[in-house]
Order: structure tokens, then C-alpha cells, then sequence
């Protein structure tokens, strides 16, 4: 029962530091005057995927690499069902269809790392290099080189952006510039608070799902990908309808294709936590299988996006009502 209660109150304060930190991270954005969509993949998918960043990391220094694993993976899964909710909550504003082509880059990222996550869960052995296996140390590499891909697409749209802004800095006087940096310093300040909230609850909400685990006899693997997914993904759905809300539909889906990326280069932090030797040459092989449903879903969103008709016909076109259904299907499979 405590290992419960735990579990309930480590959620609760990663739930709503996750939900500041993504909130000040847009403050921040809007401040400084960069791009939704480049926000969305970089700056919000890096906050709001700190929960699973804390946590996994946590979860494999306690070693249970499953656990880790199945967060990250699960993860993916539950970003997808957010894609899902966020279209289906806001039929009228038509969320997939508002989104612009570029989410193709990042999608398409995001599928590759996670592709080679399973390849390498099902190869087993790796060479293990300082501790840490060549892998883990493949995937960032590979993320930083797709968000290069990323902001060269962005670069055009960022320059006329920074000519906008010059002319309204030259426009704008001295008090209001000074107030502008005051507001990015209380943002910044604020952001720092949050993410350090977000430090000290996750390794409690990852021995607590650890327990949890054991107590009910239910495998790492599927609690990673449910339970601890679904908590540590509250912070994308939250931030996501609230974007959408306001017409940023760039921001609340690149942040969701962006928050998958990002979460598949994270597997060299929680290989660097975990003391037992190389990770993926211990993970269990179930986490194929949430990979690759992720990679399913990923696809469906993505056709989702491109597919501009007017009308959809539903469980035959890509739709987001298709997601919802795939994401209990793949938890269904993973529970047997």
C-alpha cells in the first residue's frame, strides 16, 4: 500500500512540474521569439520529456532496466495516444490537418531510433566501450545529426523570423527591452525551479513502480510501458491541448514527434546509470514488440498528416480514432 501512495504522490508532483516546466519553456519561446515548430521538436520536447529522462535514469541505477526501458518505449506508445485525444477533442479545429509537412522530418527520425532500439534489443550482446555500449552511444549521435536535418529545413523561416524581430527590438523602447529581459529571467528562474522538482520526485516514483511490480507480480516490462509511461507522458498531453487550444498545432505535435526522438537518445543516460554492464544486452526481449507497435502508430499519425482529404472513413483511413484503438491493442499484446 505505500509503495501505491508512493507511487500516486511521486506522479502527482512529476505531473505538475512537468506541466510548469513546459509552460515556462513556451514563456521562454515566446520571448526570445523562436519558431512553434522548431520549439515544439527542440525546446518543449526536451522539457517535457524530463519526466522519463529522471525516471529511467533512476530505474536503471536501482537496476531494473526493464523498467527504464519500458518507459522510454512506452512512452513513444503514449505520446502517440495523446496525437490520438488531442484530434479527436478538437474534431472541429481538424488538429492533424493544421500541422505542417516538416513533421515528416522528425517522424521520420523518430521511427529510425526507434527501429534501431528494437533491432539492437533483439540482437542481444554488445561492444561494451568505457563502460557504456556503442549503441547508446549511436543513438544521440544519430539524434543530434537528424535535428541538424531539422533546423536547416527551419532556417529559412527562422531568418525571416530574427528580421522581424530586429525591427520591432529598433521599434520598441528602452522600458519595454528591459522588461522583455526581466520576464526571460523570471522565466528562466521558474523553469530551473521546476525541472529540479521533477529531480527529486523521480527516482521516488521509480522504486515505487519497482515495488509495485514485485507486490502484484506483473513483469517490469509491462509497468514501464502503462503505468510509468502514461505518468511521465501526462506532461506532453497536458501541454499538447493546451497548444492546440490556442491554435499552436505545430507546437503540440512536433512536441509529441519530438518528445519520441528525444526519448531514444536518452537510452545513453540510462546506459550510463546502469552499473550491470552494457543495457541492451539485458533488456528483456518484450521491448521489440512496444518498439515496433511504436513505430506502427508513429506511421499512422504521420499518414494522418500528410492524408489532406476532407472526409476520412473511420478504421479504413489513417485516423486519429485508429491510434486510440492501435495504442489498447499494443497494451493488450504486451499484457500477454
Amino acid at each position: 500500500m505505500t509503495a501505491w501512495l508512493i507511487l500516486a504522490g511521486s506522479a502527482v508532483v512529476i505531473v505538475y512540474a512537468g506541466t510548469k516546466l513546459s509552460r515556462y519553456g513556451d514563456d521562454i519561446a515566446d520571448l526570445t521569439g523562436l519558431g512553434r515548430l522548431w520549439i515544439g521538436v527542440v525546446l518543449m520536447a526536451a522539457a517535457t520529456s524530463l519526466p522519463e529522462l529522471f525516471t529511467t535514469v533512476s530505474a536503471a541505477w536501482i537496476d531494473a532496466p526493464d523498467l527504464a526501458a519500458g518507459d522510454l518505449l512506452g512512452a513513444g506508445m503514449a505520446n502517440m495516444l495523446t496525437m490520438g485525444l488531442i484530434d479527436q477533442l478538437h474534431r472541429g479545429k481538424r488538429v492533424w490537418q493544421q500541422a505542417a509537412f516538416e513533421h515528416a522530418l522528425v517522424a521520420g527520425l523518430a521511427m529510425i531510433l526507434t527501429s534501431l532500439v528494437a533491432f539492437f534489443i533483439l540482437y542481444g550482446p554488445e561492444v561494451e566501450h568505457g563502460g557504456i555500449g556503442w549503441v547508446s552511444l549511436l543513438l544521440p549521435t544519430l539524434y543530434v545529426l537528424g535535428m541538424r536535418v531539422v533546423y536547416r529545413q527551419e532556417l529559412v523561416k527562422r531568418r525571416e523570423r530574427e528580421q522581424e524581430l530586429v525591427v520591432e527590438a529598433r521599434a520598441e523602447e528602452e522600458p519595454q527591452r528591459l522588461s522583455r529581459r526581466a520576464a526571460l529571467k523570471r522565466a528562466g528562474m521558474k523553469f530551473a525551479v521546476a525541472a529540479l522538482a521533477l529531480l527529486l520526485a523521480a527516482p521516488l516514483l521509480a522504486s515505487s513502480a519497482d515495488q509495485v511490480a514485485k507486490q502484484t507480480g506483473v513483469s517490469e516490462s509491462f509497468i514501464g510501458t502503462s503505468l510509468v509511461a502514461i505518468t511521465t507522458s501526462l506532461p506532453e498531453l497536458i501541454t499538447s491541448l493546451a497548444a492546440v487550444r490556442l491554435g499552436a498545432f505545430d507546437l503540440a505535435v512536433g512536441n509529441l514527434f519530438g518528445s519520441n526522438a528525444f526519448n531514444m537518445a536518452a537510452f545513453v543516460f540510462v546506459d550510463l546509470a546502469y552499473r550491470q554492464g552494457p543495457l541492451f544486452g539485458d533488456l528483456d526481449g518484450a521491448h521489440a514488440l512496444t518498439a515496433l507497435w511504436s513505430i506502427v502508430l508513429m506511421s499512422t499519425a504521420l499518414m494522418g498528416i500528410i492524408y489532406r482529404v476532407e472526409k476520412r472513413v473511420a478504421l479504413i483511413e489513417p485516423d486519429s480514432f485508429v491510434i486510440i484503438l492501435g495504442y489498447l491493442f499494443g497494451l493488450w499484446l504486451l499484457f500477454h
